[in-house]
């Protein structure tokens, strides 16, 4: 069917372009022999990682159990959880994704490297162990250094039922690799020489030192002894990419297809998507009121949302609207936007191609 017979809010997929965004890194990380292991957290799609790894891929990246058994339907050969796994129960389920694929865990401490072996030795499974190290985001990691190889010379001292191979970080502080941000990347650059010469030193296992952002992406290969990367968003790219220099606006494959409800006020308009439609993520690093790109009239300005309601100042716009009229939306932050999302819709020409339904929506645990 046409997009104009869809309800709205609906979230399309443009799949030309997002077919060139998983090209383009693909092609990249082979130039480069780099291991391209994307995460899902964004498109939370089976098919399009199956597609991914098609291109590729070596495997799959996830941050939650429950979106571990979602993305076996993939058929993925590996998977790295990318973020300590705590509780038994949870434990448990991994094992049992162990049976099926390959499965790797990011971990920052003693504690969960533990109860990862003892899950590990009572399900008669092997795990892969990267420790994370905080190279500025100042979320999860050890500090490099002292901390990191003792913490990497214990978790070694496991085996064999959880394996050292290595080290990952994110760093997600750097938005872009514009100049603005070239102190921070020198940085970077140095740290991860430091890790992969401290890791040597000491004698510990690297066959992975995993790493990479989207906005980084295409830098991947100056950072020294990264030999992995996990970009996510660069699968549709959105207002954030845009903004660091990463991607155009001919690259964003997502758009959120909305319908004018009200002209009533003077020098707005109301669309039938608010928050649980865009979420209420802002511009990354910005203090400007926008909460999306509207491709039909790039003037206009989303500056306010309620639930079920979009604020949409019209005053520097050339054309009037009507009740009635559709438009196509860019969000700031499309990860969390596709999480909103029971279905999308795959579509080229305007033309609806398929429809995916969102599988790993939702996976708190």
């Amino acid at each position: 069917m046409h997009i104009s017979e869809l309800e709205t809010p609906a979230l399309l997929i443009d799949l030309d372009r997002m077919e060139r965004n998983l090209c383009r890194v693909a092609q990249y990380a082979k130039e480069h022999d780099l291991r391209l292991r994307p995460h899902t957290k964004t498109h939370k799609t089976p098919a399009i990682g199956r597609r991914q790894i098609e291109l590729g891929a070596v495997g799959l990246t996830v941050a939650k159990v429950g979106e571990a058994e979602v993305m076996l339907q993939s058929g993925t050969p590996d998977l790295l959880v990318h973020y300590p796994i705590i509780g038994l129960s949870k434990l448990r389920r991994l094992m049992e994704v162990a049976a099926h694929t390959r499965v790797t865990v990011a971990l920052d401490s003693l504690q969960a490297a533990r109860q990862l072996a003892d899950a590990a030795r009572a399900a008669r499974v092997s795990i892969g162990v990267l420790v994370e190290v905080d190279v500025g985001m100042h979320r999860c990691g050890v500090a490099l250094g002292e901390e990191l190889i003792a913490l990497a010379q214990s978790i070694d001292r496991m085996a064999p039922h959880i394996t050292l191979e290595g080290v990952t970080c994110y760093p997600g502080h750097i938005r872009s690799a514009e100049e603005e941000f070239r102190r921070l990347i020198d940085q970077l650059a140095a740290d991860t020489a430091q890790i992969a010469d401290d890791f040597r030193s000491a004698g510990l296992p690297l066959k992975l030192f995993s790493a990479g952002s989207t906005p980084l992406v295409f830098q991947s290969h100056e950072f020294p002894g990264v030999n992995e990367i996990r970009p996510g968003t660069y699968v549709f790219a959105d207002i954030n990419c845009v903004r660091s220099g990463m991607a155009t606006l001919d690259d964003c494959a997502v758009t959120i297809l909305t319908t004018v409800v009200s002209t009533a006020g003077k020098g707005y308009i109301i669309m039938d998507g608010g928050s649980k439609t865009f979420s209420s993520d802002r511009l990354a690093g910005s203090s400007e009121m926008t909460f999306g790109y509207v491709t039909e009239a790039p003037e206009a300005v989303v500056y306010s949302q309620n639930e079920e309601h979009g604020y949409i100042d019209t005053r520097k716009c050339d054309q009037e609207f009507q009740v009635g009229d559709r438009l196509r939306i860019i969000p700031n932050h499309v990860c969390v936007a596709v999480n909103l999302h029971e279905q999308v819709y795959g579509i080229r020409n305007d033309k609806v191609e398929l429809t995916w339904k969102v599988e790993g929506r939702g996976k708190l645990q």
